[in-house]
């Protein structure tokens, strides 16, 4: 459950960075689309992504994601002739906003995890407490009579064969 609510702050902060950050990229996008003309940008800057593995973690027995971008220098993957500082900034903010969504992922997809083991897990904890356990105090309860009525039953049959013996 801590790790849960730790995941969930993180998931609520990381989504109020992608916010701003992506309203920050989208400034810069539209100053450069001003600038350079959006034919331009949509086809010529726009970069490949390579370097994204998933690996996972286990937490409790659940299977959480790490997804991983390679940390490679940022320098610009277009050529300096033709832009401006604003497709800088952009291409800057959108690398920032490519790496928290991957984080975002990876949080949320281990908060629902999280959250449907915890679930589980609750479930069946019901059961035995509402179910199983109850069945078995009464097994018990059933056992230990019977055996009680034997003893007494054996009790008394010692006591008429020591009778009867003795007369």
């Amino acid at each position: 459950m801590r790790e849960l609510m730790k995941m969930i702050d993180e998931s609520a902060a990381l989504q109020n960075d992608i916010g701003d950050t992506f309203t920050r990229a989208y400034a810069a996008l539209q100053r450069a689309s001003v600038t350079l003309g959006m034919d331009r940008i949509g086809t010529e800057y726009a970069p490949l992504e390579t370097g994204l593995t998933l690996t996972t973690r286990s937490v409790m027995g659940v299977s959480l994601p790490e997804v991983h971008l390679a940390e490679k220098e940022l320098r610009p993957y277009y050529g300096l002739s033709g832009t401006d500082r604003q497709m800088d900034e952009a291409m800057l903010c959108f690398e920032k906003v490519k790496r928290l969504t991957a984080r975002l992922a990876e949080v949320d997809t281990g908060v629902y995890r999280l959250a449907t083991a915890i679930k589980k897990t609750q479930r069946r904890a019901n059961m035995l407490e509402n179910v199983v356990i109850p069945r078995e105090t009464d097994a018990i309860k059933f056992i230990s009579g019977v055996l009680e009525e034997r003893e007494r039953e054996e009790f008394t049959r010692l006591k008429v064969i020591k009778t009867n013996r003795q007369g």
